[in-house]
């Protein structure tokens, strides 16, 4: 059975160089899905963010922000006999970068157009994080070299990573797969991408870890 019988619509979430798009768009070539990308890349703000985070984090939340609330809007609009999804974020987690970022004002503006949006984004039937190692991260940035990318300082990258795992921490919306991804690299290992496919069509609970090994 296909895991999107399973799992219509699945969400693969991690911090920045973890392979969540890699992943996401190979999920979506391997099995008849739509595929629903954030488009980072479409965002104007994004590379000035990371050459001064001060100046330019609350107008790149926000693009972030209204550019997901269309494509939920979107997304709440389908046929519900559409095709099954795979998406590269979900809305839920928006507020880990907000917080991240802006100041207690620019947060508290930023939390007002939120809640004035009144999304409702729908439930994933499985979200799959990518639990990186900071190191790792830094490594996959670096060989990707995406040019503003390389600006990042460590230091942020790590309070990232951090604020990702205190979230799923404490996630229970919905089945979660929790994958210790430093040894997952799907585009190296052609094996990776099944071994996953695997792993995820086994699951029973509501939170479930993956912790594979190709030692």
């Amino acid at each position: 059975m296909s895991i999107f019988k399973k799992f219509p619509y699945i969400v693969v979430e991690g911090p920045i160089g973890c392979g969540k798009t890699t992943l996401a768009k190979m999920l979506a070539d391997q099995f008849p899905v739509d595929y629903l990308s954030e488009k980072a890349e479409s965002n104007p703000f994004l590379p000035r963010f990371y050459q001064d985070a001060r100046r330019y984090a609350l107008p790149t939340q926000l693009f972030f922000l209204f550019q997901r609330a269309n494509q939920i809007k979107d997304l709440n609009q389908r046929d519900m006999f559409a095709k099954p999804i795979v998406a590269d974020f979900f809305l839920e987690k928006d507020p880990i970068f907000a917080r991240l970022n802006l100041d207690d004002e620019e947060y508290a503006l930023y939390h007002q157009i939120y809640q004035h949006l009144h999304l409702n984004a729908p439930k994933p039937d499985l979200v799959i994080y990518l639990q990186t190692p900071l190191d790792a991260l830094v490594e996959r940035i670096e060989e990707r070299n995406v040019g503003y990318e390389q600006d990042m300082p460590r230091e942020y990258l790590e309070r990232l990573s951090d604020a990702y795992s205190a979230y799923f921490h404490n996630y229970d919306t919905s089945p979660v797969l929790i994958v210790n991804n430093e040894k997952l690299n799907i585009l190296k290992n052609p094996s990776a991408l099944k071994l996953l496919i695997n792993r995820i069509g086994q699951i029973k609970g509501q939170r479930e870890f993956f912790n594979p090994n190709f030692d």
